[in-house]
């Protein structure tokens, strides 16, 4: 963990070895030849920049073909204002591992030539979620929490400076611990440990909070009620692999899960229910910013195996059954809805609840009607869990549309666009099937088999110019690509340096996918930019995420991830947006000591070092896994550890 260096560390582009075994191992031809190439390389550099040639391309800014030590040089070519070229050669090594503390704040770097600088924002704005920020959301209609939608900032109000830690910031602790413990000074809200203590949300003890693992409707914890679902749905065969929780709260359902195989999806509003999300999140749970309103979810359909609800507070049965609509469409056929709180069991909880018989009665028949609208089966009703399920399938449905209109199928549209996509009172065809032992869409295999069989959205050809054949390509691409990158940052190697991944631009979730067997999760991100919507596929492999235009803010908190992946995000984002502001998001969502990886053209890589060096950022281009005569490139990078300052009150606790 931080401040450890019981292993020995990578820099991005060597790592230690033993110089006598070297030989034995190693066959010398190999090297002579890739030690020619690099001469011929090197000689036709010279013969082009000698003939006046003038390039973009900064080919020197990118490592030596043989390392044999532990640092790397760093060769910078650039012209002076005589139009003289000047050459300069640096010796140093990005260390990849956390530690915890800073020497000077980090807020104060120093400037560099020509290079721009970003200042710390304000310590006000430590927590800021530009696309949820709470004074902006109150200009929008307070119906169907329409306000607490997304609303991002306009262009001239975007921030120019980097996100600031709390003083005091600490890394995270390990997976599996970090489940039960978060340090206080990372998220300092008391309010939940108060306003929750009677339901075991959340403690305070000292300079850290514990998460027991209770909620509002499960007292005696998450594992001992998610066994109590698990009596009466198999939660163990594998069928059950991808889960959407609304209304979140910490994220204790979704926490809990992740021993049974199943990644969940945990969301809920930035509310009066402080950093909730945030809490989530720095327990290593999957968990985004997000509001049932007028705009559908950004999931593509058919994306998960079961949704939950306890105690949510989302009015299932007003607005004409929308909200059920909406996780209707999510749910992949044959799926399950779980529903704890009120208004289960109102008969036994009316009086707790403060609300009258007659209410409660309305609410429940309002559910069961949407839901039997929708051709869900109830399952059960025990105790304070009700369980439906999707049907596999819309053949007798459509028949019995035939007698009843309400709601109606939804009109030709896809189903998978909701990048700010509007909910709709109707009901989302399945795929069409011949029988009705047919699952519509195709079926899906148990986990983990999943992870590696075609998707049945690529099997029948709806994902365009995507094969069998190109996905089992990706898949090995990205096996080897990810084992390069272990062999350049060890710290991927080590058990818990990383929990919170997001890949920035995911195609068909590979990098994902070359990691499940590590103690990490990944967000994956499909921009609606992208030339493909892949991320219907991504679900059927198990695996998680959602859309994401980073020509906005993304709805989570600063210091969401541990590592960020950018594979050709700002190629695809070319003459979209600012490289700057991409850049500068990146910053506010990747924690001090976080690391990045991009993967683009080397132009491009140039521009963005050139941008991350003004940003306190240690970083180095190095050559692709293919070798130095790829145009792509990779550049590694770290985000230093530095925090807001100390306030007066902070200063004196320290002093006394």
């Amino acid at each position: 963990m931080a401040g450890s260096h019981s292993a020995p560390y990578y820099t991005p582009t060597s790592k230690p070895n033993q110089p006598s075994s070297f030989w034995k191992k190693t066959n010398v031809i190999p090297l002579l030849l890739i030690a020619l190439l690099c001469s011929i390389s090197y000689s036709l550099g010279l013969w082009r920049n000698n003939d006046g040639a003038t390039t973009s391309s900064n080919l020197g800014a990118t490592i030596p073909c043989i390392s044999q030590t532990n640092n790397y040089t760093t060769t910078t070519t650039r012209t002076n204002n005589n139009n003289n070229r000047i050459t300069s050669t640096s010796k140093s090594a990005i260390d990849f591992a956390s530690h915890h503390a800073a020497d000077d704040g980090g807020a104060l770097a120093l400037p560099q030539d020509g290079v721009k600088m970003f200042p710390a924002c304000d310590v006000k704005y430590s927590e800021y979620t530009p696309c949820e920020d709470a004074q902006r959301s109150l200009k929008f209609e307070r119906d169907r929490l329409i306000y607490r939608e997304r609303h991002c900032p306009e262009k001239g109000e975007v921030l120019k400076c980097r996100v600031p830690a709390p003083y005091g910031y600490k890394y995270p602790f390990k997976w599996p611990l970090s489940r039960d413990l978060a340090w206080y000074a990372n998220v300092p809200h008391k309010d939940l440990t108060v306003e929750k203590a009677v339901q075991n949300w959340i403690r305070y003890e000292g300079d850290r909070f514990r998460f027991p693992g209770g909620g509002t409707m499960f007292p005696n914890g998450a594992d001992a009620y998610i066994d109590d679902i698990g009596k009466l749905i198999n939660l163990r065969d594998g069928s059950i692999r991808t889960a959407i929780d609304t209304g979140c709260g910490v994220a204790s359902w979704g926490a809990y899960l992740l021993s049974r195989n199943i990644l969940t999806v945990s969301f809920a509003p930035r509310d009066t229910h402080e950093a909730q999300v945030q809490f989530a999140l720095e327990r290593g749970v999957p968990a985004l910013i997000g509001v049932l309103a007028s705009k559908r979810l950004p999931y593509p359909s058919r994306a998960f195996d079961m949704a939950h609800c306890s105690r949510c507070l989302i009015p299932w049965g007003q607005h004409g059954g929308i909200y059920l609509m909406e996780v209707d469409r999510v749910l992949r056929p044959g799926g399950y809805w779980i529903l704890s709180g009120p208004p289960i069991r109102w008969k036994k909880y009316w009086k707790g609840w403060e609300r009258t018989k007659e209410d409660l009665n309305a609410e429940q028949t309002g559910i069961e009607n949407v839901a039997s609208s929708l051709c869900w089966n109830k399952l059960v009703e025990q105790d304070d869990i009700s369980i439906w399920q999707k049907p596999t399938n819309h053949l007798q449905c459509k028949a019995n549309r035939k007698i009843t209109q309400n709601p109606p199928f939804c009109p030709a549209q896809d189903p998978d666009r909701a990048w700010y996509t509007n909910i709709e009172t109707c009901l989302t065809p399945l795929p069409e099937v011949s029988s009705n032992q047919e699952v519509a869409g195709g079926e899906l295999a148990n986990w983990p088999k999943r992870l590696n069989v075609v998707p049945p959205r690529i099997n029948r050809g709806t994902v365009k110019g995507v094969t069998a054949e190109v996905f089992q390509q990706d898949n090995q691409l990205w096996k080897r690509r990810v084992a390069y990158y272990k062999t350049v940052n060890n710290q991927l190697e080590q058990a818990g340096r990383y929990r919170n991944l997001l890949d920035m631009n995911a195609y068909l979730g590979g990098f994902a996918a070359a990691l499940v067997d590590d103690p990490v999760w990944v967000m994956n991100i499909v921009p609606p930019e992208a030339k493909i919507n892949t991320l219907g596929a991504i679900f059927e492999r198990g695996l998680i995420g959602t859309y994401q235009s980073w020509c906005e803010a993304m709805s989570t908190y600063p210091r969401t991830y541990d590592l960020i992946h950018a594979d050709s995000v700002f190629t695809l984002y070319k003459n979209r947006c600012e490289i700057e502001d991409i850049l500068l998001e990146m910053d506010r969502i990747l924690r001090p000591e976080g690391s990045v990886i991009f993967r683009d053209d080397v132009d491009i890589l140039i521009k963005v070092k050139r941008i991350i060096d003004g940003m306190n950022w240690d970083s180095q281009i190095v050559d692709h896994e293919d070798g130095p005569l790829a145009r792509e490139k990779l550049l590694f990078a770290v985000k230093l550890y530095w925090t807001a300052p100390a306030s007066p009150d902070q200063d004196a606790s320290k002093t006394s």
